[in-house]
């Protein structure tokens, strides 16, 4: 359960969205809220360790901000700088902290272009670790104002509504969990826009859980998203990894996520640093999966893959990519119209011998048949599907449709499948179907166990796949409907014999009380 800082901090962020949700929709204000959002939290962070390096220790960040500025004005300022670049990749000039810019608002001399400047200077900073970090915070949009005054107004106005928090005051996990909550609400409300950028929590916890089991000691662990969105999914399964004596298990995992769309794989970036996350675990690229194999050195592939990507999508299926090792070994290429199977295949190719893949699906990719059944049917002859665990309706922001997750394997040589029908593991809340944490429990200790459960699970043999025509539709193997209760015929006349019985005596007792009524007609 969350915390009360949690809550009040994820409450505090997101009334800050109130300002920008006046005039522009959300998957457009949370490419404004966000960054500033992560600026905050960079600017409060280094104000904080800059009095520290001073051997300062202010109370608040006003107070914070007059040692900087005092430190810029001194003779050490050079060697202060050194030694913030080194610790955060760059070094905020005192007029362009969050705590300035808010002073400037309440002075009334605040303006965007300065804010657009500090962005600039960011991503200028040494290294590539901001660059065009800031690219869609598009100061002159009319979404933010038909005019110069209107838009510097209205980021004025976000400014205010984050001044009286202090990041410094919560800890890195409850920094990245917010800005998670930020981009789940933005989610809610964007409806089928959400899909280009998040998996709900849940969804990702149980994957996470899912491709982390039996490597949860592993030093190095690492973990591959081809289509991460905003990384949520990618960032899961390092809370699923055990501290060991070498290592927090937060330090030891290996990221490596490419993403289209260029504004997404910002906000990706944004989220693996307000997780803490280490640069040199940072391994982020913008680019297209399906046109360009990513990544081409090493390493190559990884002990987790996780994805889901968007849905049915149509792609470039050109016959160049039958030569392509991602797809060479099935003969054939995954439909134009719809990519599933390339993502999939993409994926599964930079796995690791040892290492577990989960991905999200429609699914028609259980059981379409031409070119998706004969891929399919070659991943399971070679032992490659490991689990289908069919997810209940109506859970993710972007799509109403039932979907599935597929585990894939490299090792799973006895070719067994099981079969989970989670469909009805749920609860209702308006018009969204939650996943719980005693759903996920339920789902992952029967994903361990590999045990038939009736009504909820089935371990296929390959034999039996076999003999479905490697149809993988889930009802051929788990029959989740409520079974009849059998009819014991010979109980059932005598219950209708000892009805007759207590109708006959009823009927001479209601006739003779008729008679002494002086009712002549009897029943």
């Amino acid at each position: 359960m969350e915390n009360l800082n949690q809550k009040s901090l994820n409450a505090a962020l997101w009334a800050a969205a109130d300002e920008l949700r006046k005039t522009m929709s959300a998957d457009v204000y949370k490419d404004y809220l966000l960054p500033l959002v992560f600026y905050k939290s960079l600017s409060d962070r280094m104000l904080y360790e800059a009095s520290d390096l001073l051997e300062e220790n202010p109370d608040t960040l006003v107070e914070a901000q007059r040692i900087y500025e005092d430190a810029s004005k001194g003779e050490d300022w050079d060697l202060l700088q050194e030694e913030l670049a080194l610790r955060f990749g760059c070094v905020l000039a005192p007029q362009f902290t969050f705590t300035s810019f808010y002073d400037q608002v309440n002075h009334q001399t605040f303006l965007l272009s300065n804010l657009a400047q500090a962005f600039r200077d960011l991503e200028q900073a040494q290294g590539e670790h901001y660059e065009g970090l800031f690219e869609d915070f598009d100061v002159d949009s009319k979404d933010l104002g038909k005019t110069p005054a209107k838009r510097n107004e209205l980021i004025a106005s976000v400014i205010i509504a984050l001044s009286d928090l202090n990041f410094n005051d919560y800890s890195d996990d409850a920094l990245g969990d917010a800005y998670e909550y930020l981009i789940a609400q933005f989610a809610s409300e964007s409806g089928k826009k959400a899909g280009e950028f998040y998996t709900p929590r849940s969804v990702s916890e149980l994957i996470a859980q899912i491709v982390t089991y039996g490597q949860q000691d592993k030093v190095g662990f690492s973990v591959y998203d081809p289509a991460m969105g905003s990384g949520s999914l990618l960032l899961q399964p390092r809370n699923y990894l055990n501290n060991t004596p070498e290592l927090n298990r937060s330090d030891k995992v290996q990221f490596f996520g490419q993403e289209i769309k260029n504004q997404t794989y910002n906000l990706a970036r944004m989220n693996m640093m307000l997780h803490k996350v280490p640069t040199a675990m940072q391994h982020l690229r913008n680019g297209d999966t399906l046109e360009a194999d990513w990544p081409v050195e090493e390493p190559t592939n990884f002990d987790a893959v996780v994805m889901n990507p968007p849905y049915s999508q149509k792609w470039d299926a050109k016959e160049a990519l039958l030569t392509d090792p991602r797809f060479a070994p099935y003969k054939k290429l995954p439909p134009a119209s719809k990519a599933d199977y390339a993502f999939l295949l993409h994926g599964f190719y930079h796995l690791k011998d040892t290492g577990t893949m989960g991905i999200v699906l429609p699914h028609g990719v259980l059981f379409r048949g031409s070119s998706e059944g004969t891929i399919r049917e070659t991943l399971l002859k070679n032992g490659r599907i490991y689990a289908v665990i069919g997810l209940p309706p109506g859970i993710f922001f972007s799509t109403p449709i039932p979907t599935c997750i597929l585990v894939l394997k490299k090792d799973n040589e006895s070719r067994e499948v099981l079969f989970i029908d989670a469909s009805k593991e749920f609860t209702k809340d308006k018009a969204k179907n939650i996943l719980e944490e005693k759903h996920i429990e339920k789902i992952f200790k029967t994903y361990k166990e590999r045990k038939d459960v009736e009504g909820f699970a089935h371990l296929a043999t390959f034999e039996e796949i076999e003999r479905n025509d490697f149809n993988l539709n889930i009802p051929r193997y788990v029959d989740s409907m409520p079974k009849e209760e059998e009819i014991d015929i010979n109980s059932v006349f005598d219950d209708l014999e000892t009805i007759d019985k207590e109708l006959s005596v009823l009927t001479k007792e209601l006739n003779k009380e008729l008679k002494e009524l002086g009712i002549s007609r009897i029943i």
